[in-house]
């Protein structure tokens, strides 16, 4: 079973929040239904669904990694060429502290770049479905849906005020 997706290009707020609610009366899955605009709208103002990010998880792991490779590599090192000075401790624990630290950053850094890449599904080789009056202030409602719903979809975009309706087969 094939799924189609259908966007609806609105210029008036009002009817592209009006479109969201008629299609999720209508029986459309809110997951199912994304909304495109150039201009910054508060989340949530067309009734959109707020999809869940893991991006927090990225510069934690990062951090845990970027701590482990420091305390492995200040250790091994001191490990590796020991010069034991007055009987003191092999392993130095202060100056570790700052290697440890400045590693535990990096990889903090370097893992959140990668999850903001990862969760906005970057790069893409195709960019889908997308008009370029978006970016000159209309909304494109978005509906991704079997091939058979697809009429219903597009009757209740042209109802809600759509000024023209694009089609994507996939």
């Amino acid at each position: 079973m094939a799924n189609t997706k259908l966007m609806g290009l609105f210029q008036d707020p009002e009817q592209a929040a009006g479109a969201m609610t008629k299609l999720k009366e209508d029986g459309f899955p809110v997951e199912d239904l994304d909304v495109y605009s150039g201009s910054p709208f508060p989340e949530g103002s067309f009734g959109e669904h707020e999809p869940e990010t893991r991006l927090f998880m990225f510069p934690l792991v990062g951090a845990l990694i970027g701590f482990a490779i420091g305390l492995l590599w200040t250790a091994g090192t001191q490990i590796s060429y020991p010069l034991v000075t007055g009987g003191k401790p092999l392993l130095s624990i202060p100056p570790m502290t700052i290697i440890m630290y400045e590693n535990t950053m990096l990889g903090a850094i370097i893992f959140t770049v990668l999850g903001v890449l990862f969760e906005s599904r970057l790069p893409r080789r195709k960019l889908g479905l997308y008009d370029e009056r978006i970016t000159e202030g209309y909304i494109g409602i978005i509906v991704d849906c079997p091939e058979e719903r697809a009429g219903a979809a597009e009757s209740a975009l042209q109802s809600a005020g759509a000024e023209e309706i694009k089609k994507e087969e996939g």
